[in-house]
């Protein structure tokens, strides 16, 4: 999971102009931050001059970049990515975004994950003789894609050329890929896939001197920037801007049902943002609407009696708030998130989370001693967080603790750029509800229910894979990427 975002400023009031599109890219990037904790970059194209500018390393927004780097970072067109890894490892040469110069400029930036990566780069490799540099998705998309251009006898950017070689990158890939990048000195272009899986919104912004476009993956992006939202980038569709504002677009594969993330909605996006028309915010009031009912069954027949409900923050919060307007108990925020500390879940290893956790939280002990606590979480996946907190709560005089969960149990792996490719790290793996609760060392463990899910989210056409292992796409490699990723954090872990 990752965010991304690509502005077009149109010429010719650009030109020349000190406003380069750069800056608006650094502002957007630093609203997706939640989207992506382990690395950073900003490419643009500069039309006077005829040159890309590239900036990207490991860390945050704020410490990638400074008022410096963004003034070299010139041109009308930009693009620029928060990373989150998943596969690939965190290192620097996996960074985005990535540039080619054959067989014409082009740079991107993605968001999603590959599932068959390793076959096409073994298959890319034997029949064209390339190596690629990173174990990155969007190096091998790239590669791919000039590949098929470069087949078809182009020899410069040919619209009619880069949508038939498109089609046939289609056709290899599988997975989740929602990518926006640049044209060197024609445009900016976005696709996305056919299922729809990982989101990709375009906004438009106008001024007396220009028109801007803007690419990005939520709404939250387009809303800071000052951008009306134009609509989503359709499933399977390849949207081209050129440097005058005029647009292209077509749908390059469709599929007969789309497969939108539930996550999005449950955890990874800003509360802020609207995906596929429905609010986050909305929808996980929703959630704690419909998981309250649950709770009240529990506690109808005496299972449970909680004094206060209290949300591990900061995801969960909205719904803790509707849990407790429903139940019609206080709802205190018993634990203070230090707000300099990254994100737990999307942290790159174990080891990692569970310092994270030890960090981040500070428990207020007036609202815990003693009391019959109802933990709202917005997810389990491996525990590591919930069993921290619950041995601190206890730690601090709570009589007891019952977690609720805004996500049904978690049981199957994701293959689409969520970071548990293996059953092995997921808690609710072929274990019961009582099992999880003795592991984590919680009273009792209640889940929301798959079908509350989606009428909370107002959605059918939703991925559910980690829920009910029902894939929208082949998962035929699922072997080679879950030994590789897994090779990967022991390799990660030995470094630490």
């Amino acid at each position: 999971m990752c965010g991304i975002i690509g502005i077009v400023n149109t010429l010719p009031s650009s030109i020349g102009s000190s406003n380069n599109a750069s800056y608006d890219v650094y502002r957007g990037l630093l609203t997706l931050q939640h989207r992506g904790q382990d690395s950073a970059g900003i490419l643009t194209y500069d039309n006077t001059s005829r040159e890309f500018h590239l900036e990207k390393r490991k860390g945050l927004v704020s410490s990638v970049f400074d008022k410096g780097t963004l003034e070299e970072l010139k041109g009308n067109l930009s693009i620029g990515h928060t990373r989150y890894v998943t596969v690939g490892s965190d290192h620097k040469s996996n960074i985005q975004p990535m540039v080619t110069g054959i067989p014409f400029g082009i740079g991107m930036v993605h968001n999603g994950n590959i599932l068959n990566f390793y076959s096409i780069k073994r298959i890319l490799r034997e029949e064209t003789g390339s190596h690629l540099l990173s174990n990155n998705d969007i190096e091998l998309i790239l590669n791919l894609w000039c590949h098929h251009m470069i087949n078809m006898g182009t020899r410069g950017f040919e619209l009619d050329i880069a949508v038939k070689a498109l089609k046939e990158v289609y056709k290899t890939l599988i997975g989740a890929y929602s990518v926006v990048g640049i044209v060197s000195g024609m445009g900016l272009f976005a696709f996305r896939d056919p299922h729809g899986i990982r989101p990709l919104v375009l906004g438009k912004k106008e001024t007396s001197l220009e028109t801007s476009w803007c690419f990005a993956s939520e709404t939250l992006a387009l809303n800071i920037l000052g951008y009306e939202y134009e609509r989503e980038v359709k499933p399977g569709e390849f949207v081209f801007i050129d440097n005058y504002g005029n647009m292209y677009n077509t749908i390059i594969k469709s599929e007969t049902r789309n497969s939108h993330c539930m996550f999005e909605w449950v955890y990874f996006s800003g509360v802020e943002s609207e995906l596929e028309g429905m609010s986050v915010y909305t929808s996980r009031l929703n959630l704690g609407k419909f998981l309250a009912k649950k709770i009240q069954r529990e506690i109808d027949q005496k299972i449970i009696n909680p004094d206060v409900v209290v949300p591990v923050p900061d995801t969960s919060r909205t719904a803790a708030i509707a849990i407790a307007e429903t139940l019609k108990l206080p709802y205190r925020e018993a634990l203070i998130k230090n707000r300099y500390v990254y994100r737990s879940f999307i942290l790159g290893n174990q080891q990692k989370r569970e310092q994270a956790v030890e960090q981040k939280l500070s428990p207020v002990k007036s609202e815990i001693f003693g009391k019959n606590i109802l933990l709202v979480d917005d997810s389990i996946v491996r525990g590591t967080t919930s069993k921290k907190i619950i041995a601190l709560l206890k730690r601090y005089g709570a009589h007891s603790v019952t977690l609720v969960s805004t996500c049904p149990p978690l049981r199957y792996p994701c293959f689409y750029g969520v970071d548990f490719p293996s059953t092995g790290e997921l808690i609710a793996s072929n274990r019961t509800e009582e099992e999880i609760a003795r592991i984590i060392g919680v009273d009792k463990v209640i889940y929301l229910e798959i079908e509350d899910l989606k009428l909370s989210l107002q959605h059918e056409n939703l991925c559910l894979a980690c829920l009910n292992n029902d894939y929208p796409t082949p998962i035929d490699d699922k072997n080679i990427f879950q030994e590789i990723r897994n090779h990967e954090m022991k390799t990660q872990r030995e470094y630490l």
